[in-house]
């Protein structure tokens, strides 16, 4: 069964003793909602039309109120992650010249869809010197985003996962 424009938002409920038109609407995480009850609207018709009035103007105080901004998620582990630091990996990039050079990349998100990045190259500070720049980078990056401590920080000294 396809529900056509006209009946957004509402729902048909025939169930027991409960017969009628459920409106819902949604705003910042909060439900509103109402059911239309026949007997009490006095029939079928009746009340789908009253569910369809009190649905538009449930819509039009529900544009009034201001999105909330959604909070930020800290993410602290992932099973993707191969050098056991979230936000930093070891990869191989391209010069404009054409040479590949490995390195490890560093990546930060200042604001909600905004993502920054930079690189240290291995060529030039060696294996452990890049991945240690990369950390810091990266802790240095959060504690401006969060003004705060990370949990990077809390640590004595991170190292590499083991590749298996």
């Amino acid at each position: 069964m396809t529900i056509s424009k006209s009946n957004k938002g509402i729902s048909r409920i025939d169930s027991g003793s409960t017969h009628g038109w459920f409106v819902r609407g949604y705003k910042n995480g909060k439900t509103y909602s109402k059911l239309f009850s026949d007997k009490k609207c006095g029939g079928k018709k009746k009340s789908l039309q009253e569910a369809k009035e009190f649905r538009d103007k449930l819509s039009k105080k529900l544009d009034k109120i201001p999105a909330a901004p959604r909070p930020r998620r800290i993410v602290s582990k992932d099973s993707r992650n191969k050098t056991g630091v979230l936000g930093v990996c070891r990869t191989s990039k391209r010069a404009p010249n054409g040479t590949v050079y490995e390195c490890y990349s560093v990546t930060w998100r200042p604001e909600p869809g905004i993502q920054k990045c930079t690189s240290f190259a291995i060529s030039k500070y060696g294996e452990d010197k890049a991945f240690e720049l990369a950390v810091a980078h990266r802790q240095k990056m959060m504690d401006k985003i969060f003004k705060k401590k990370s949990p990077l920080k809390n640590k004595k000294k991170v190292t590499k996962k083991k590749s298996k």
